[in-house]
């Protein structure tokens, strides 16, 4: 016997809307009392790492992270030979930029002839909500694939047409791995735990670097180097931002130096507790 629907429509329910385990129909579990955690699956390999370079409204051209189909562009899909005829359209391609990035984005639908031109300018715009005979399309834009599910097709479609795609797709970095991998860097601010540096060039002067531990593998060379704390006596150096004019460099501490000054004519002598310092000769005493 074939799984009901209504026992497929408990599992998204319970999977989508609670993040929990189906483990008992809903009559004798409710959603809410579903105790096994079961969260969707984020893969790493797939997290779109420059999303936040998404432009809210879509370009009139190809950006480094969009690659826009339009007009002339617009992508010729394939008919899905596993569904029904003329029922499921692939483009071949995923990562499709969805309107959550801006209503710009959402995906515009042409039937047209197979090889046309320009689709946009010399077919027929099928729109999401049908023409009211129950003939919508849903456009799954992560797998590139359009799907006409309303119970009837659109007239168009009649075996001599193909449909055409305008829209855009992320074509930036992927994964996070490629987040904590980088060889050039220009003005971005770069946050991590550790960054192990090798080859990798800082090439402008308005990058930040936020990290716990910088580690520098290779030969860094710094034109300038500005420090917001002192660089400590463990490290090479001296736990002081500046130096006092005509002052005399001393040990104040076992992390920093510290400095002395006199007037005309004193002497530089080390006082009873140990202190160096600069005072007066006193004559009176031998």
């Amino acid at each position: 016997m074939t799984i009901s629907d209504t026992q497929k429509v408990d599992y998204l329910w319970k999977k989508l809307g609670y993040g929990k385990a189906k483990t008992d129909t809903n009559t004798n579990k409710k959603a809410p009392n579903e105790a096994i955690v079961s969260p969707l699956l984020l893969r790493g390999d797939k997290i779109w790492t420059q999303a936040d370079l998404i432009p809210t409204t879509i370009p009139n051209s190809n950006t480094v992270h969009v690659r826009v189909y339009s007009g002339g562009t617009a992508v010729e899909t394939t008919n899905d030979g596993t569904a029904s005829a003329n029922r499921t359209w692939k483009t071949d391609t995923t990562d499709w930029i969805p309107p959550e990035f801006g209503s710009t984005y959402l995906v515009k639908v042409y039937a047209a002839g197979a090889g046309a031109a320009n689709a946009p300018a010399s077919g027929t715009q099928l729109f999401s909500t049908g023409s009211g005979n129950n003939d919508e399309w849903f456009f799954d834009y992560q797998a590139g694939i359009l799907h006409f599910i309303g119970t009837n097709l659109p007239s168009q479609m009649n075996g001599s047409n193909k449909i055409y795609i305008t829209g855009a797709r992320y074509i930036g970095a992927l994964g996070i791995g490629s987040a904590n991998n980088f060889s050039t860097v220009g003005a971005k601010i770069v946050e991590a735990n550790t960054v192990n540096v090798g080859t990798t060039s800082i090439t402008r002067a308005n990058n930040t670097i936020k990290t716990t531990n910088t580690v520098v593998t290779g030969t860094a060379t710094i034109n300038t180097l500005n420090l917001t704390t002192a660089l400590s006596a463990n490290s090479g150096g001296t736990g002081v931002k500046s130096f006092t004019v005509n002052g005399v460099a001393i040990g104040a501490t076992a992390g920093r130096l510290g400095f002395v000054t006199g007037t005309s004519g004193q002497v530089f002598q080390v006082g009873a507790n140990g202190t160096p310092t600069f005072g007066d000769v006193d004559g009176s005493n031998y």
